[in-house]
């Protein structure tokens, strides 16, 4: 059992490893006894073939690990769920759902706050009405969607979206109201109405 786990764990941590990784082009090799000796123990199943691994993958799976023993028992369990719903997912789904977390990285600080308090704020909706305005963004011509986000913008007394950015809403070819990539909400994946 607890070899079981140890692979699920190693499983969970390669696949979201890019999720974690930065936009850094040259990073450098980390050798294995440069992990501490949980992350030597977490990444176990992994030491063979750790010096084959790009430098940004070691990097992200250290940080992973890392992460996973800061985390309480309640956020492990919770991440494990959301790793089993991702690997349910089809694989064009999940390359959407990469390409999003993309653009969103490569958003400023504040647009990025931006979407994450938009983001909690539809989550704190009651789910009928999330479902109503999903649908009705979805249905919604470009021209009226950018309509809603400028009343929106108002209504809350924002300024205009900063250089390069349509708006708070998701960025091209996202969903809107409840994106597929919930950034703000722990990594919560949509996978349409909940």
């Amino acid at each position: 059992m607890k070899r079981w786990r140890q692979w699920l764990l190693v499983t969970l941590l390669t696949a979201a490893a890019p999720l974690w990784a930065p936009a850094v082009h040259a990073q450098p090799p980390l050798s294995w006894s440069e992990l501490s000796p949980q992350q030597q123990q977490l990444l176990g199943s992994m030491h063979e073939q750790w010096d084959s691994l790009p430098p940004g993958r070691q990097q992200a799976l250290a940080r992973g690990a890392s992460r996973w023993m800061s985390m309480s028992p309640e956020q492990r369990s919770s991440a494990r769920d959301r790793f089993q719903s991702w690997q349910r997912l089809p694989p064009d789904q999940r390359a959407v759902i990469r390409r999003r977390w993309q653009q969103f990285q490569r958003l400023s600080p504040q647009q990025r706050a931006e979407i994450r308090q938009n983001v909690n704020q539809f989550a704190r909706l009651p789910p009928g009405e999330r479902l109503q305005l999903r649908q009705r963004w979805l249905n919604a011509s470009p021209a009226e969607r950018q309509s809603m986000l400028d009343r929106m913008r108002q209504q809350r007394g924002m300024r205009g979206p900063g250089p390069g950015m349509r708006g708070p809403g998701p960025g091209p070819g996202m969903r809107g109201p409840g994106p597929a990539f919930n950034p703000g909400g722990g990594g919560h994946y949509a996978h349409g109405p909940r």
